[in-house]
């Protein structure tokens, strides 16, 4: 990922305090939860000195009435820490739910806006698990992280004060030991953040490896590539792996804690034993005493994980926020039609030259120039990697021109809104993309509003219906992950009719008839001869036979317009890049 955060605690903490922005609308149930949390704390630190005082009202012969209230009292202080902890946690689970589900509606949202320069230079699988593992790390640590931190800052506060009122000396004598434990999980707490980043970093990596895999399973298979595929995803888990077992080092360096911890407690109860036999402390004081180290080294020991949690937490926050950090596109989703911004068909690339953001140093096009006219049945030409699906993607404003200017009816594209230009234009694709739900679905893609009836008529005008209707399901037929279960010609009618649904002023067909048979190719000729009646269409074709009855037809090659004319025109000379590409189609 682009950037990167400085390796400290404080601007790490900074990092993770922007995603608590997501908490606010929840803000008022996690201060109850909050308040909840130091009640419980605070009523945890009564226990102690209760049970002190109870063995020293033993010691001292007090009546069985006066023991049995202390304990009477006690129970109420446990009823109560627990009913404390019971509403705490009920009220932390609501916050954390709604708060990592806003974070994932923000993070898709986001996502989906960017431009098509950050896909270019993404994997899928990556974002994927930006979206999955790195928002699930937050999900005990949004809320319990801070709160468990909260709590255990009071206990061992509160603790420590009980402690100096019992016993200044005795204090002093304990916390001895704390500066040597604070830094040895400061230092392990780092090494754990450092390679809790790389592990959630191979873990991507590796999905992104199965994403892709099952996506593409049938060129796995078609290759025999099984064993590929397994050495390459073996890699990565094994760096998981490794990465994984660092990290477990520094956290069994932890162990060292609780020796420590134990140690202390030894040391107390021995240096008690001196002071009770010197007449410097009461047995209850010295048990009281105790009952608080422990309380206070489990907490300092539990410090020591909350803060390891707290650091892949960061590590997570980090990841996110590079993704947050991504400009958008400007796309107004809930865009009316705007008069102002109406296309007539008019298409005008004046002197464009274009690189992708991915790679500058490669000029895919070159001083572009040419015009359409409303209505006009363009085609585009030329060897692969000419440049021709470029400038549909530059059509579509997928990527902003830098230099030359493309012009709507006489305007520069830069004035219109990308949604204004969008909502106007449709594409078909030679790679259909279905969506794994129904044919429904599928078509309405095009205008989710429109009525059944609307999409009938456009599956009728796509030469879709017939077989459509010859499913028990007819439209709500589910056609499977990527259309799967349709052929590639039905996928093919399918996207015209959510081209014809959208009823585009400007239409894109890129590569559409191409790898289909005789009869479905006739079928989609068909119906793209309909699509592209009244309209401006742009057609994006390698088979010429496809393209003859063309208004004109522009010739690229090494993203140049080399020709440009009528298919008679272009056919009679002898020497041009289009009567060499006829001549080599129809003699293969």
């Amino acid at each position: 990922m682009p950037g990167k955060t400085k390796n400290n605690p404080v601007s790490g903490l900074k990092q993770l305090a922007k995603l608590y922005k997501f908490l606010k609308p929840y803000l008022w149930k996690f201060v109850l939860g909050l308040l909840l949390l130091l009640l419980s704390s605070a009523s945890s630190l009564m226990f102690p000195k209760l049970l002190g005082e109870m063995v020293d009202m033993g010691n001292k012969g007090k009546m069985l009435e006066e023991i049995s209230r202390t304990g009477l009292l006690l129970l109420c202080i446990l009823v109560a820490q627990a009913l404390f902890s019971y509403f705490r946690t009920r009220l932390f689970v609501q916050v954390t739910e709604r708060t990592l589900a806003s974070i994932r509606q923000s993070l898709y949202s986001h996502l989906i806006r960017l431009p098509m320069s950050f896909f270019s230079e993404r994997r899928v699988g990556e974002l994927n698990s930006r979206i999955s593992s790195d928002i699930s790390l937050l999900h005990d640590s949004i809320t319990d992280t801070l709160a468990d931190l909260l709590s255990q800052l009071l206990v061992i506060i509160g603790g420590i004060t009980l402690m100096m009122i019992t016993s200044f000396k005795l204090t002093i004598f304990t916390l001895a030991i704390v500066p040597g434990m604070a830094l040895l999980a400061f230092f392990s707490g780092r090494a754990i953040r450092r390679y809790s980043k790389k592990a959630q970093s191979f873990v991507a990596e590796s999905n992104t490896i199965v994403e892709e895999t099952l996506q593409g399973i049938q060129n796995v298979k078609a290759f025999t590539n099984e064993a590929f595929e397994n050495s390459r995803y073996r890699e990565k888990t094994e760096q998981v792996a490794r990465t994984g077992i660092r990290r477990g080092k520094y956290q069994a360096s932890m162990s060292f804690i609780g020796m420590g911890i134990f140690m202390s407690m030894a040391l107390v109860i021995w240096r008690g034993a001196v002071m009770i036999s010197n007449g410097l402390m009461e047995a209850g004081e010295l048990f009281s005493f105790v009952i608080y180290s422990g309380f206070i080294a489990g907490n300092i020991a539990g410090m020591a994980s909350v803060y390891t949690r707290l650091q892949k937490t960061i590590g997570a926050a980090e990841n996110l926020l590079l993704l947050f950090d991504e400009p958008v596109e400007k796309i107004d989703e809930n865009y009316v039609p705007d008069p102002e911004y109406a296309l007539h068909g008019k298409i005008t690339f004046d002197h464009v030259k274009f690189s992708y953001p991915s790679r500058q140093d490669v000029t895919v096009l070159k001083d572009v120039c040419f015009s359409i006219e409303p209505g006009q049945e363009i085609a585009l030409v030329g060897p692969s990697g000419a440049g021709k699906s470029t400038i549909a993607s530059l059509l579509l404003k997928f990527y902003e021109v830098k230099n030359g200017r493309i012009l709507f009816d006489g305007r520069d594209s830069l004035d219109f809104p990308a949604t204004a230009l969008r909502s106007q234009m449709a594409i078909v694709m030679q790679d259909v993309f279905l969506f794994g739900g129904t044919i429904r679905e599928n078509i309405a893609y095009g205008r989710p509003d429109a009525r059944e009836e609307e999409l009938i008529d456009a599956a009728i005008q796509a030469n879709a219906w017939d077989f459509i209707k010859s499913f028990p399901d007819k439209l709500d037929t589910v056609v499977g992950e990527r259309g799967v279960q349709l052929s590639g010609g039905q996928r093919q009618r399918i996207a015209i009719a959510r081209a014809v649904l959208r009823n585009p002023r400007i239409l894109i067909l890129d590569e559409a008839t191409s790898s289909l048979d005789s009869e479905s190719e006739r079928l989609v000729q068909e119906a793209l001869e309909k699509l592209m009646h009244g309209r401006t269409s742009l057609v994006i074709a390698h088979r010429l036979a496809t393209v003859r009855n063309a208004d004109r037809i522009i010739v690229l090659n090494d993203g140049m317009i080399v020709e440009q004319g009528t298919h008679n025109e272009l056919i009679a000379n002898n020497n041009g890049l289009y009567k060499s590409l006829t001549q080599l189609q129809f003699t293969t």
